[in-house]
């Protein structure tokens, strides 16, 4: 029998294979997915879950472009693709409808695997946590996704591990959905969350303290302080104050229980930090608020170079089935770049990944076609003749 393109596996694809090697640890223990009826899948959960890291790895910019790679691009066709290709319907199905536990399951534990590979930045802080919401634009057909009349959005909620530079724990609401109780839902006891204004509640700081959730908030500078313990601070600090403090206004908002107030300066902006760690300095206090910026730029980074927000679904199941999927690319890029380069994420290792896996398909369809030739006595230097 003839050696074909089609017979191609991932050991003939080294960098995809190393991209995709954790997901075989991470399958341990995932539930099976199965069919509905008697009608076999048209599509494995191995194939929807390579083609939407193809998806996000490769920029494509929307479900009909992945697809027509999948069928024209030697590629995608044949290690990506299953043998059969794949049918729009049976891609729209499968987005929307199915693989949301198995996508969970192995985000969970390819987390659990960085943890092990990536070093802690700043360790000696604690597991820090940054909290922060961000935006989807959604079509006017995703009756769910509500905002406001005209527009429509979903949000996604997310927890963003500041030491590893990973993403944690994921919701998905409308555009309108608050944004305060998510960060109760994101905290661990024992984790340290990170957060802006928006997240100032001071029933909240009560009820994190209660459940042993430390918390670091940045809050308004209006909001009133009373003052039960001052630390003295250094003259030429950038610290103005650190103080065991009450927030709010007695019989309105203020919190019941104590917690410590750090302001500094930074560049002429005066920053006011609660918080309910009390064995860092109020230096760390200040480094830690500057690493929620890290939150930041993973959401700009990831709407921008692995195209998360071009849908490619648009039920609330299906888009967190596409969400699921760029964070699980994310984990594995992560792991590979830290493995091959001993560096975090970045678009120029993105960008030579994508080479590197072009080249190599390049390289093993040449081969092949040059084996053909000379099977047939045609020597492989005057092919392109």
């Amino acid at each position: 029998m003839p050696y074909t393109l089609n017979r191609l596996n991932k050991a003939n694809v080294p960098c995809f294979g190393q991209l995709f090697l954790p997901i075989d640890n991470a399958k341990i223990g995932m539930p099976p997915l199965e069919a509905r009826g008697n009608r076999p899948l048209q599509m494995t959960f191995d194939d929807q879950l390579k083609a939407l890291i193809f998806f996000h790895l490769e920029e494509h910019t929307s479900a009909q472009h992945l697809l027509q790679v999948l069928e024209e691009d030697d590629f995608a066709r044949n290690i990506i693709a299953p043998e059969e290709g794949i049918k729009k319907s049976s891609f729209a199905e499968a987005i929307n409808s199915r693989g949301l536990e198995q996508l969970a399951h192995i985000y969970q534990n390819l987390q659990t695997d960085a943890l092990i590979r990536l070093p802690a930045q700043h360790d000696e802080l604690g597991t820090l946590i940054g909290i922060d919401g961000s935006l989807i634009d959604a079509c006017l057909s995703m009756q769910w996704a509500d905002y406001r009349k005209g527009a429509k959005k979903a949000k996604v909620h997310l927890g963003f591990d500041l030491n590893h530079s990973i993403p944690r724990k994921l919701f998905l609401t409308h555009g309108k959905g608050a944004e305060r109780p998510f960060a109760s839902m994101i905290l661990s006891p024992g984790d340290t969350g990170v957060m802006d204004r928006g997240y100032q509640a001071h029933d909240l700081f009560d009820l994190w303290q209660e459940e042993k959730k430390y918390f670091l908030c940045r809050v308004k500078a209006k909001t009133k302080k009373t003052c039960i313990e001052a630390t003295e601070i250094h003259p030429r600090s950038n610290v103005f104050y650190d103080a065991i403090v009450l927030l709010g206004s007695p019989g309105i908002n203020q919190t019941k229980k104590p917690l410590r107030l750090v302001g500094y300066i930074v560049d002429g902006t005066k920053y006011w930090i609660a918080t309910s760690r009390y064995d860092l300095s109020a230096e760390q206090i200040a480094l830690i608020y500057k690493l929620r910026w890290d939150i930041e730029k993973f959401f700009a980074w990831w709407k921008r170079h692995l195209k998360v927000y071009h849908l490619i679904a648009r039920s609330e199941y299906g888009l967190m089935v596409q969400i699921l999927a760029g964070l699980i690319t994310y984990l594995l890029l992560a792991i590979y770049c830290r493995e091959q380069h001993n560096e975090q994420v970045s678009i120029k290792r993105v960008r030579e990944l994508r080479i590197k896996i072009q080249n190599e398909i390049r390289i093993a369809t040449c081969d092949t076609a040059g084996s053909s030739l000379e099977k047939h006595g045609i020597s492989s230097r005057y092919a392109s003749t």
